[in-house]
């Protein structure tokens, strides 16, 4: 089962040979996150979370600069502490490596807003990427990745659970500080109507951006599922599926049909990687779970948000898929090559757009102004050009291939089952690239933390004889 206890082989002995450690006696303080890489899994939701504290607002800047810096500080702490050293390499590594030295000289390009806003973007990408590098070093057994994925999904779900009690007692669970950030039209922008008229804010969850839930619900929904349906205790799987129900509830909540359908392509990746790998029972007990999962989380949605939201995704039944997406982001995905491209060969510029230019950047210059990206293609574009649109696309591209080429290859039962479970997520942070830029926030560092553990996890494991 992929979140079980599994004994780890450390060389490439036959399996006869290998002779499996006796138990260790179960204790409450193996509920405690330990070591780099649990800690940093756990801050990824606990710092955002603070911005949800009365008056966080004044700290708004270091708490939202904090969960990238912590990145920046492992990898500086695994080149001091372990020199640099780790199980593996990942086949990504190289094309990040170019992308960091390509972004470095488009500090110097004459578009860029300013040097230090500069130097910001530039450090965006790299704590993004960066834990590809020191998280094998942290993550040697599929043991330490499982449990890396429980505290993933207890972190997600409690962020869904605030998420729903959001929308079913606005007044106690959404953050204060929303009512002075959002007003006017900005707060028709993220709001609508449910039961009896009632205004509904999208609810945040652990953080102060409104419909930013639906992030850590697509996390609890896919791990939240697969944990389930497997043969653990029953508490264990019932835990798993009340985090799974709070985050398509949530999803549901924030109106937002694009999370919902990367959530639906993770929910089918996952159960096509198990049909390749002949998990016939498995697959059968993950789509029914899957289907009343998506069928109840709609009537609980229902009930709290009101009939706008069953017509809200209704939409994706009553038009053309195709119509929708284009209208809503293709439109934008249309004018990164269309316009952008043309425009922008070797990029705008860093610090034209997003975080980076709000925090650091120089309002008042001509040379940089303001430019807009929602989708992730138009974000490169303008950051590097197309140069950065193909080396991160390269990257992308030979971390799928190896995610797959794992499934394969890897003797174990357990262990292929454990690269499925990260293959759906990081696939669905793929998807995400067409609808949001996942790259340039938070969801692109949880993709390459789960490369970065998967590769270590796996490095030593037993992979399957070829046959000529």
């Amino acid at each position: 089962m992929p979140f079980a206890d599994m004994p780890t082989l450390q060389t490439a002995a036959p399996i006869a040979q290998a002779v499996p450690a006796e138990p260790r006696p179960f204790t409450w303080g193996d509920l405690l996150p330990s070591g780099v890489a649990e800690w940093f899994a756990v801050s990824q939701t606990l710092l955002p979370a603070m911005m949800f504290m009365p008056g966080s607002q004044a700290f708004r800047l270091p708490l939202r600069v904090g969960a990238y810096a912590v990145s920046l500080f492992a990898l500086i702490l695994w080149w001091f502490n372990r020199g640099g050293q780790r199980p593996a390499r990942h086949p990504a590594e190289r094309w990040l490596l170019w992308i960091g030295l390509y972004l470095v000289m488009m500090i110097a390009h004459p578009g860029t807003n300013s040097l230090l806003a500069g130097v910001a973007q530039m450090l965006l990408y790299v704590a993004i990427f960066c834990p590809v590098f020191w998280a094998p070093a942290y993550v040697q057994t599929p043991r330490q990745l499982a449990r890396i994925l429980v505290i993933l999904l207890v972190c997600n779900g409690l962020n869904s659970i605030v998420g729903v009690l959001q929308v079913y007692d606005p007044a106690r669970w959404m953050p204060p500080q929303l009512s002075s950030v959002y007003t006017g039209d900005a707060l028709a922008a993220v709001t609508y109507l449910g039961p009896n008229g009632r205004v509904i804010i999208r609810p945040p969850g652990l953080f102060d951006t409104p419909g930013a839930v639906c992030a850590a619900g697509t996390v609890a929904v896919l791990l939240g599922l697969i944990l389930a349906v497997e043969p653990i205790d029953w508490w264990k799987r019932m835990t798993a599926l009340a985090f799974a129900t709070a985050g398509i509830s949530a999803i549901y909540l924030s109106h937002v049909r694009a999370a919902f359908m990367v959530t639906v392509g993770t929910l089918i990746v996952y159960l096509v990687l198990l049909g390749l790998q002949n998990e016939k029972r498995r697959a059968t007990g993950f789509l029914s779970a899957a289907g009343a999962l998506l069928a109840g989380g709609l009537a609980i949605s229902i009930v709290l948000g009101g009939q706008s939201v069953e017509d809200r995704f209704l939409t994706l039944l009553g038009s053309d898929p195709g119509q929708v997406y284009y209208e809503s982001r293709g439109v934008q995905l249309e004018s990164a090559f269309s316009s952008l491209a043309v425009n922008y060969p070797f990029g705008a510029g860093l610090a034209r757009w997003g975080m980076m230019r709000n925090y650091f950047g120089d309002a008042g210059t001509s040379e940089g102004g303001e430019l807009f990206a929602e989708v992730q293609p138009n974000a490169w574009i303008l950051d590097g050009g197309i140069p950065l649109l193909l080396l991160y696309s390269i990257a992308l591209g030979l971390t799928a291939a190896y995610e797959l080429k794992l499934i394969r290859d890897l003797a174990d039962r357990n262990d292929r089952l454990l690269t499925a479970v990260v293959t759906a997520a990081n696939l669905g942070t793929l998807a995400l690239v067409f609808s949001f830029i996942p790259f340039g926030t938070a969801v692109g560092i949880q993709f390459w933390f789960f490369e970065g553990a998967l590769c270590g996890a796996m490095a030593n494991q037993l992979r399957r004889a070829r046959t000529v």
